[in-house]
């Protein structure tokens, strides 16, 4: 009996060797992986150790077909380790991703925008092991990416728009008082908004405990006649009415008003208590009034921070201010970055 071994790289490297050498009537005693000597042995790829045998009398060859079927099967043997080994791999990776979704789901942001933010972490990271750890890292990133702020001193004229109910005329108080009582500005108070009853006497009602001027537009034929009247003041904050973002024409109503007005800045005011799928759609159709800020309110209504990831990811808009409560005028606050990001990172 003639016993040789061989070390190799693959199982068709030592079928070749041993049919060459021992001839077709050769058989494999044993295989197995073994690591290289030396200390660099280590890091390289493991070797294949095959021993074969064969009788010095001569043997009837074993059939073709039977060998070939012995190879077939060592060859599946090899390719199911390695696919076993392969999706091991996958597995964790997809455990940290599918993590990673869940929570930002659970968190309330859409599955839209989670799926996006998946994508743009891949591609920032083609080629990489990912981790819940990175997802999460570059997650805040993205974040300090997108989110941007605006200075509400930034000009004179301020007009506010967004659907009813979101708190529009509170936020116009609480920044009359904010800019009035600790600002040390002449702040001046004008309603467009005549078609909300008490809508008037509310924000009179502001203007007078401060000792504002106040001033109400009825008409276009109005705008310069009360902006004049105000012309001593720093700032002027302008109510608008409330309108259904579906609602074409009265959004071009209004949109007539503030042209005729020409604010320094238009700022949209959305409720953070407001469903995702209506914020997106607010914000797409409120473009027609060229808003350049956004006022974010009733931030400590919900637990989720879903509405306010989707207002920043689909409006590409600055943040002036939020607002977290009813009292005037501590309930609101100016926009930080670093804020806005603990917000989101926190409900997650």
């Amino acid at each position: 009996m003639i016993i040789k071994r061989y070390i190799v790289n693959n199982m068709n490297e030592a079928m070749n060797r041993i049919r060459n050498e021992l001839g077709n009537d050769a058989i494999i005693v044993s295989q197995r992986k073994i690591r290289q000597k030396g200390l660099l042995g280590f890091f390289k790829a493991k070797k294949l150790e095959v021993t074969a045998a064969v009788d010095e009398k001569k043997q009837p060859s074993v059939p073709k077909t039977i060998e070939l079927e012995k190879e077939i099967i060592e060859l599946k043997n090899l390719i199911s380790s390695m696919n076993k080994q392969v999706d091991k791999k996958n597995e964790k990776k997809s455990e940290s991703k599918n993590k990673f979704k869940s929570n930002l789901i659970k968190s309330g942001i859409p599955e839209e925008i989670v799926e996006e933010i998946v994508s743009e972490i891949k591609k920032r990271n083609e080629g990489k092991k990912l981790n819940q750890k990175i997802y999460e890292k570059e997650f805040k990133n993205i974040l300090d990416e997108i989110i941007k702020i605006n200075n509400i001193d930034n000009g004179k004229i301020h007009v506010f728009v967004g659907p009813t109910g979101v708190g529009k005329t509170t936020t116009i108080a609480k920044l009359a008082s904010l800019y009035s009582l600790y600002k040390n500005k002449k702040v001046g108070l004008i309603t467009i908004d005549t078609y909300r009853i008490g809508a008037i006497e509310q924000l009179k009602t502001y203007a007078d405990i401060l000792g504002v001027p106040f001033g109400v537009i009825y008409s276009n034929n109005e705008i310069n006649s009360v902006l004049n009247e105000m012309t001593n003041c720093d700032i002027i904050l302008i109510d608008t009415t409330g309108r259904n973002s579906k609602n074409y024409m009265q959004l071009q109503e209004t949109k007539k008003l503030i042209n005729e007005i020409n604010p320094d800045n238009v700022h949209l005011v959305i409720s953070m208590t407001t469903k995702e799928k209506d914020i997106k759609r607010i914000i797409e159709d409120y473009k027609i009034l060229n808003y350049n800020s956004l006022i974010l309110t009733k931030i400590d209504e919900t637990n989720s921070m879903g509405s306010l990831v989707t207002a920043i990811y689909y409006s590409n808009t600055p943040i002036s201010y939020i607002t977290t409560g009813q009292n005037v005028p501590d309930d609101i606050e100016e926009a930080e970055k670093t804020k806005i990001i603990n917000l989101i990172l926190e409900a997650e």
